[in-house]
């Protein structure tokens, strides 16, 4: 966009004119993308299944392709929530991967609940209840050691004796907590982190209390089937599963090593990032660069009928989509002149909008029968980056790829 606009700076047009033409132009394409979308049922499973199959057919973890789509469908399925007809799906906050080296990648799973790195804090405490009642709490049961440090003065040999017994004393204050609950029957964990904490809350229904005295019934979690304390190789896990209706989970990664476990996770990311965006705005637009040759025709159709100055400007972000079509020609070593005049003279002809170039033999072909295409919040997110328009809340571009 900038490389196209630098000959009408050199023509001393002023920048407030190109701008304007731009934006214009990107109104435009942001309708033509609707027009040319096709709606996707997002209750169709195999149909979401394809989608993010093309995502991941080429990365690393396509040896596992099946199993890595229905691991991220599931995991944003889960997270999805839907409240006043506003729909959020927040994959980095509750959708959490635990990567845990050993067994097989096919070990991997999303649990219907929630996983963290934490055992028990008493060796006596019950290990497995089912239907458990959580409370979680942000707050400490024991008494804290104080952050000033304290000088001690000692005349007699008796002073030194009590400072010993005021320590031991204060020791046993601080175990004090887990041997009451012990003693009630009661598994606790302790320094569960904030984000897991929260998690766990929307996963068993539970509310986070600050403050013990503050405790009622209905800050009581009783969403979850199972909870459950095992070891996986050298390390306890705690498994709060079998939840009725979690909003938040966590997917279990299983690999032979952590290089192996952090590739697949980049992976996965990938594959939940195009769920979540097919989700949110359930529509679908060619690749290939087809759709770049399809807006740039409209652009260039609607040049026509502009006046002044502004056409120029309007008519070289036209120019400046085909830059798409023309990399993957030259990616593939073929001809690009004749290949984009040929991808010109197919896009005239009627209901040619899913054509595009073949990225492996730099052929023309239908996107629709090779399954290549993008989320349209993507494609939007793209032309409004690139124009740097803001929406009402200030940021720039729309809701698309993180």
């Amino acid at each position: 966009m900038l490389s196209v606009a630098e000959q009408f700076l050199e023509q001393q047009m002023h920048p407030t004119v190109v701008i304007s033409a731009y934006r214009q132009a990107l109104d435009d394409i942001l309708e033509a993308l609707k027009e040319i979308s096709t709606p996707v049922d997002t209750s169709d499973r195999s149909m979401m299944l394809k989608i993010v199959h093309s995502a991941i057919n080429t990365k690393a973890l396509s040896r596992w392709s099946e199993m890595a789509c229905g691991i991220a469908l599931d995991a944003v399925r889960t997270v999805e929530l839907e409240d006043n007809g506003r729909k959020e799906i927040d994959i980095k906050k509750y959708a959490k991967v635990e990567k845990v080296p050993g067994g097989f990648i096919e070990d991997s799973c999303v649990l219907r609940g929630i996983m963290v790195n934490k055992d028990v804090t008493h060796p006596r405490m019950r290990r497995l209840i089912k239907e458990p009642r959580i409370i979680l709490l942000d707050c400490s049961l024991e008494y804290k050691k104080g952050e000033s440090q304290t000088d001690i003065e000692i005349s007699k040999e008796e002073d030194f004796a009590r400072i010993l017994q005021m320590e031991e004393e204060y020791i046993q204050h601080i175990y004090l907590a887990q041997h009451y609950l012990m003693k009630a029957n009661i598994t606790a964990i302790r320094r569960v982190r904030k984000t897991d904490n929260n998690r766990i809350a929307r996963a068993c229904g539970a509310r986070i209390v600050n403050r013990t005295d503050e405790l009622r019934e209905e800050d009581i979690g009783t969403g979850a089937g199972l909870f459950e304390v095992k070891k996986i190789g050298d390390e306890y896990f705690t498994f709060v599963t079998e939840c009725k209706d979690p909003k938040a989970c966590t997917i279990l990664l299983r690999g032979a090593s952590k290089e192996i476990l952090a590739e697949v996770e980049r992976n996965l990311q990938d594959a939940m990032q195009v769920c979540r965006n097919v989700l949110l705005e359930p529509a679908l637009l060619p690749g290939g660069g087809a759709v770049e040759m399809a807006v740039s025709k409209r652009l260039m159709e609607r040049s026509r009928s502009l006046t002044g100055v502004d056409q120029w400007p309007y008519r070289a972000v036209a120019h400046a989509l085909e830059v798409i079509p023309r990399t993957l020609i030259q990616n593939c070593g073929a001809s690009t002149i004749r290949v984009l005049t040929s991808l010109r003279a197919k896009h005239t002809q009627p209901d040619s909008v899913n054509w595009g170039v073949d990225g492996e033999t730099g052929c023309l072909s239908d996107m629709m029968e090779l399954g290549i295409w993008e989320p349209l919040a993507v494609k939007a997110q793209v032309y409004k980056t690139a124009v740097e328009k803001k929406d009402k809340d200030g940021q720039t571009g729309g809701q698309g790829a993180e």
